[in-house]
C-alpha cells in the first residue's frame, strides 16, 4: 500500500517495523503564533508535545508462550498484543522519546507506543 501525501509518495510496502515502535510523519502546518506571527523552525523544534500522521505500526507487544512441563516441545510463532494506533491515524507524541530518520529525502519520526498521547482517527486537525 502507498502513501499518498502532498509532499512524496512513500512505499510502506518495503518498511517493516518491529515492536511496538510507529513510524509517523510530523506534521508542519502550525508555523503560526496565536497572534499572527511566523514562529521560526528553532522555536517550533523545541517544543515538547508534537503531532503526525502514522504511515505504519509495528505489530505490537510479543507475549511468551505459557510453559509447560515439557520443554523440548515446539511451539509455534510469536503472539503479540495489537497496538492501539493504526495506520492513518494522527497522532500527538512526546518530542523526547522521538528519533527522527530520513527516507527518501523525507524526514519521518519513529516512537514508541508508550510515547503516544493521544490517537485521534478522523479527519480533524489537531492544533498544538
Amino acid at each position: 500500500m502507498r502513501q499518498i501525501t502532498e509532499k512524496i509518495l512513500i512505499d510502506t510496502e518495503k518498511i517493516i517495523v518491529v515492536g511496538d515502535k510507529i513510524l509517523i510523519r510530523p506534521y508542519d502546518g502550525n508555523k503560526k503564533s496565536q497572534g499572527g506571527l511566523y514562529l521560526p523552525p528553532n522555536v517550533i523544534e523545541k517544543e515538547k508535545v508534537h503531532s503526525g500522521y502514522i504511515l505504519k505500526v509495528g505489530p505490537g507487544y510479543p507475549v511468551g508462550a505459557p510453559t509447560d512441563d515439557e520443554s523440548w516441545k515446539n511451539t509455534s510463532g510469536t503472539k503479540y498484543i495489537p497496538l492501539e494506533a493504526k495506520e492513518g491515524d494522527q497522532a500527538l507524541f512526546l518530542k523526547k522519546d522521538a528519533i527522527e530518520i530520513e527516507l527518501d529525502g523525507e524526514r519521518l519520526i519513529i516512537v514508541s507506543q508508550s510515547a503516544v498521547l493521544l490517537v485521534v482517527r478522523d479527519n480533524a486537525k489537531i492544533n498544538i
